[in-house]
């Protein structure tokens, strides 16, 4: 049997991409700059209703624009959510400012609102008001948006939205990624829809206009205008390509389809193994249509099934799947960041994976990513949920 990718690229059955690639080569225009990328920014900011877009080299490259344009210097403090992947956090270093970690709440799975307003008031004691709030919408489930923001608004620290993993998912009919200050998109490989590689920063400010021309600025090497070569700011290579764009292009067409294959992937898990006892699926939340990028299941600690059996059985038939993303507050990268959670008294409940008793912790330690392919068929379906269902009911004998 083939393998069976836990969320692999997906072309569209139309070949969209490809009139857009050949359009490019056949223009000439291979360089960073060109047709595709200022219509794939313009077409993404009016599906999204964003005011401006900016392609980008990757998810993270936009991360790090959002953190420049917002005035993120070096000792800043910066509050970003614990559960998510290192992309997430990684700009903050960059740019030498301080990452404070925020816990998640089980409703959502992302940033906690209580642990948020605790941190704001902790730091604001101390005289150390957050330079921005980087929040995300995990796996494509959307954040408690309307609360978070609603505090940054309240303190008047602007907010970056990571929806590298929720485009197309909307809240009370707004897409994730223009609620805040800021917005990311990612076009990696695994992503709802790809570029192979790539990103883009929405801009929702008053001055999105001049923030986006001022992110621009720096992607292309912070060249000023002159003649010749003249720089007064150091500058980064971080402009998609006009081949990228035109495959994001043809990719943004078929957005809909794949949040639709996405959620009825996510259904199927619900009707077949939702019932298992000692599991349950990732929650949808109200007011929210959820792209369901990467469906997520939780074993309870009563389950005797652990996460790893159920990884350990799908790779033995060929099948990829993964643990739920390790917290940034346990990655020993960042062991000597501050961490703020509604846990009072946190402790290592996990050794070996270095897990803690912090909602995000738990997340983490009882959590799998199960495939979630938009090409998977219903065969390929039925074979993961009875791989599962056999490990759940044989352990739970």
């Amino acid at each position: 049997m083939a393998h069976i990718f836990l969320s692999s690229p997906h072309m569209s059955e139309e070949g969209y991409e490809q009139a857009y690639i050949k359009e490019a080569f056949e223009t000439n225009w291979i360089a960073p700059l060109g047709k595709n990328v200022t219509e794939f920014e313009k077409e993404m900011a009016e599906k999204l209703n964003a005011t401006k877009a900016v392609a980008l080299s990757s998810g993270t490259a936009a991360i790090h624009m959002a953190l420049k344009a917002v005035g993120v210097q070096q000792g800043d403090i910066v509050f970003c959510q614990s559960l998510t992947f290192s992309a997430s956090a990684n700009p903050i270093v960059y740019e030498k400012a301080v990452p404070v970690f925020i816990d998640s709440d089980e409703r959502t799975w992302n940033m906690s609102s209580t642990s948020l307003q605790k941190a704001f008031e902790q730091y604001t004691r101390l005289g150390k008001l957050p330079k921005a709030v980087i929040v995300v919408h995990l796996y494509g489930l959307c954040a408690d948006i309307e609360r978070i923001a609603a505090i940054c608004k309240r303190y008047q620290v602007p907010l970056i939205e990571d929806a590298a993993e929720s485009l197309g998912t909307i809240y009370k009919n707004q897409y994730t990624g223009t609620f805040g200050d800021y917005g990311i998109i990612s076009f990696n490989g695994n992503k709802i829809i790809t570029t192979s590689g790539g990103g883009m920063l929405l801009c929702n400010t008053d001055d999105a206009e001049d923030q986006a021309q001022k992110v621009l600025f720096w992607a292309t090497q912070a060249r000023e205008s002159a003649r010749w070569y003249q720089h007064k700011e150091i500058g980064y290579n971080y402009r998609m390509s006009n081949i990228v764009a035109g495959i994001g292009r043809g990719q943004l067409r078929v957005l809909d389809q794949r949040v639709e294959k996405k959620r009825y992937i996510y259904e199927y898990y619900q009707r077949h193994i939702g019932d298992l006892p000692g599991l349950c699926l990732m929650p949808m939340c109200q007011d929210a249509y959820s792209n369901c990028w990467l469906t997520t299941i939780q074993l309870s600690d009563a389950c005797k099934v652990k996460p790893v059996d159920i990884i350990l059985a799908l790779e033995d038939k060929d099948i990829e799947s993964r643990p739920v993303w390790k917290p940034m507050h346990l990655q020993p990268v960042f062991e000597n960041c501050d961490f703020i959670s509604e846990v009072e008294e946190l402790h290592i409940t996990d050794e070996k994976m270095g897990a803690d008793n912090s909602v995000a912790g738990g997340l983490f330690r009882r959590g799998i990513c199960i495939p979630s392919d938009t090409k998977l068929t219903d065969i390929d379906l039925k074979r993961i949920c009875i791989i599962i269902r056999d490990q759940v009911c044989m352990k739970n004998i």
